[in-house]
């Protein structure tokens, strides 16, 4: 079976957050399984310069404003199509926002080209691939099915897997016409969305199967707090609706073989740990304090992590652990960070940036991973923290409900454990849970056993594939 993936990023080529991550590791599990398949991505400079050789197996004269091409490649075991249109996407900085911290004024049209793009690659004109199915991720490749559909005639099946609801991808009205779709396209059973262009609207309305990234989100998003606007719409299509749990890549999430840290460890050695929470208790300038509980961060900063409560409960954690921090986001969410750190910095340490070796260490070196999401699709970090033994301290909510077991009772008797949740999601059960975490800790028989459950748990991406690729065959029959 043949399936073009249709992804904004791809890790290691380009990545802002985890929809890189799921699409840079889905297509190798996929070919485990006997699925050929090929990732569609935008020729941004970081992925043009990641190219060694391209053939050219598509040219544009006219499209969206400027000449293109579509790419051959394979980089770092990936095989892809690259969309090479300098007009659209060789501009320094992130995919999505411009130096000024805005969206890019274009983006209707950027990601529009790579849906047309997509859509055309299911009918043809690339004779050596033509899919069976064509996989689409978020809002940026939504208008895949939508031109499809418009298009007429026989196509491929189309799935949409939604990373997050809350990125929706609205435009004007007025660019319809320069977006390839007709005037009767704009209607409620068609793209439009309260006024807009939706590009995840589309999609939703159009594709043959639609996924979340985790069953719990996938009923979240069906009732009115979850549905972020298209819940009646999801209610509509809830026969095709499935939530599937994203995975992790194991090969560069290993604790035994990461380059990232200092000393290698694994489930039968957990007492290695101890060093990589020294080295980054002085990396980052933290007490080296073995006995103090060290939380750890990774994440962006923003209302829906949940870090403005954390950031309230910090009194509470700093009572009786650490911090570790790492992400940006809020400016406001920064800046009150960084005060806090100011003012304990021996017990508070913040990195407003990415920084992919600091995300291993903390992965490995805290002694707690804190995720107090509002709503969380699925999260991938809580999925790092258990295989690295970082017990997760979790909100009860979407992906993080199905990927951790709490430390209740029942669940320490039965040995099952593997994290802390907390719900409702707020400052006083937030604290709760950090005292039930430090709690935790002080009990090193209990605490081991919970680190070494989360790291002999199954987070690859062995079981979402099967999941797939099954969704695959039966989307592919649907449409046939």
């Amino acid at each position: 079976m043949r399936v073009l993936s249709v992804t904004s990023e791809i890790y290691p080529l380009i990545k802002t957050g985890g929809l890189a991550d799921v699409a840079g590791a889905l297509p190798g599990a996929l070919a485990l399984l006997g699925i050929q398949a090929r990732s569609l991505i935008p020729g941004y400079p970081a992925v043009m310069k990641s190219l060694k050789k391209t053939v050219t197996i598509h040219k544009y004269s006219e499209f969206f404003g400027g000449q293109a091409r579509i790419l051959s490649a394979s980089a770092h075991g990936l095989d892809l199509f690259v969309l090479d249109a300098p007009h659209l996407y060789q501009r320094q900085g992130n995919p999505y926002i411009g130096p000024d911290g805005e969206d890019w004024p274009d983006n209707a049209q950027r990601f529009a080209a790579l849906s047309r793009a997509g859509a055309d690659i299911g009918q043809g004109v690339v004779p050596a691939f033509i899919p069976e199915v064509i996989h689409v991720h978020d809002w940026q490749a939504g208008l895949v099915p939508a031109y499809l559909h418009y298009d007429g005639g026989v196509r491929p099946a189309t799935i949409v897997t939604v990373h997050n609801l809350a990125f929706q991808g609205q435009f004007s009205p007025a660019l319809l016409e320069e977006i390839g779709l007709p005037p009767t396209a704009f209607a409620l059973d068609g793209v439009e969305y309260y006024g807009t262009i939706g590009y995840l609207k589309a999609a939703l309305q159009f594709a043959d199967r639609i996924t979340t990234v985790s069953p719990a989100y996938a009923l979240e998003i069906l009732q009115p707090e979850g549905g972020m606007g298209l819940d009646g719409l999801l209610r509509s299509r809830s026969e095709i609706v499935s939530g599937i749990l994203n995975g992790i890549d194991t090969k560069v999430w290993d604790p035994a073989t990461d380059t990232y840290l200092p000393t290698n460890y694994d489930a039968g050695n957990l007492f290695q740990r101890a060093n990589n929470k020294r080295a980054l208790q002085n990396h980052l300038g933290l007490a080296a304090d073995p006995e103090r509980p060290l939380f750890g961060v990774v994440s962006r900063l923003s209302w829906q992590k949940g870090l403005d409560l954390l950031a309230e409960a910090l009194p509470a954690l700093t009572a009786a652990g650490q911090l570790a921090l790492l992400g940006a986001g809020d400016k406001f969410l920064e800046d009150q960070y960084a005060a806090a750190a100011a003012a304990d910095p021996h017990n508070i340490a913040c990195v407003f940036q990415y920084d992919e070796a600091l995300a291993h260490l903390i992965q490995a070196g805290a002694d707690i991973l804190l995720v107090p999401s509002r709503f969380e699709p699925c999260g991938l970090t809580q999925l790092c923290a258990l295989r690295y033994g970082a017990v997760p301290l979790v909100s009860r909510v979407g992906g993080l409900v199905d990927t951790i077991i709490d430390a209740n009772e029942a669940a320490l008797a039965a040995g099952v454990a593997t994290g802390i949740q907390v719900s409702p999601v707020n400052t006083v059960m937030i604290e709760a849970g950090i005292r039930r975490a430090c709690a935790l800790y002080k009990d090193k028989t209990a605490w081991a056993g919970l680190q070494r459950n989360g790291m002999n748990s199954d987070v690859s991406w062995l079981h979402p594939a099967q999941r797939y690729a099954a969704l695959y065959r039966e989307a592919a029959q649907f449409r046939a």
